[in-house]
């Protein structure tokens, strides 16, 4: 059976992502912060852990709370989206509001969770944006937001070479019909995140390090 972790789960994504790996038949362990989260993740059949990714007492004790699993695929959802433009410096509190949730929640996972994705010569799927995407920066427009982003790609890029067995990207979910970005994308939540699973399947040990979208396709230069 294979075992899918996913942090950040509450809803949205990583929510779905918890319905379809159950769905499939997955054993599926996921992340929530609060009561609400945990229940809804019960009721889809998922093993549930209280986890705020922007918390150190929290997040440092998430190797612990997965006690050596062996994990087939492991997913960083955890996303939080900024405004405004560099016509000003961000304040304080959203830089590090956005940077705490989108990148050293990731860092201080990867030690924890990446060995375990090791042990099971799994995948370690960390869930970026276009907006990420450098060299497609057509303005500043949420700039701290692509910053994080884009810093999370070189991250995943970084770790790679400390953890050969675990194959490690960073996927964009595409333009999707979330809270991010709105009614009017062209994608689903249950569409992107089923093609991301699709890509996720396929990945192959060339892509290592590598940024995709949801479909697998590279994004070249970025």
């Amino acid at each position: 059976m294979t075992t899918v972790l996913v942090i950040g789960a509450s809803r949205g994504i990583g929510h779905e992502f918890v319905r379809q790996y159950r769905a499939a038949g997955d054993r599926v362990i996921a992340t929530a912060r609060d009561d609400a989260g945990l229940a809804a993740l019960q009721a889809l059949g998922a093993q549930s852990l209280r986890l705020d990714v922007t918390d150190t007492a929290s997040i440092s004790g998430l190797g612990w709370q997965l006690d050596d699993e062996k994990i087939d695929v492991a997913l960083y959802v955890a996303g939080l989206m900024s405004h405004g433009g560099a016509t000003q410096p961000p304040a304080r509190d959203e830089f590090d509001r956005v940077m705490r949730t989108n990148v050293w929640g990731a860092m201080q996972a990867i030690p924890q969770v990446a060995p375990l994705v090791a042990a099971a010569a799994g995948r370690f799927v960390f869930i970026s944006s276009q907006m990420g995407h450098i060299a497609g920066a057509g303005s500043s427009y949420g700039w701290v937001y692509r910053a994080s982003k884009a810093a999370l790609n070189m991250t995943v890029a970084a770790a790679q070479g400390d953890y050969p067995q675990a194959l490690m990207v960073a996927m964009s979910p595409g333009w999707v019909q979330t809270d991010m970005g709105g009614a009017g994308a062209p994608l689903t939540v249950q569409d992107s995140v089923a093609s991301m699973r699709k890509s996720i399947a396929r990945l192959a040990p060339a892509q290592r390090g590598a940024f995709l979208d949801h479909d697998g396709r590279p994004f070249d230069g970025w």
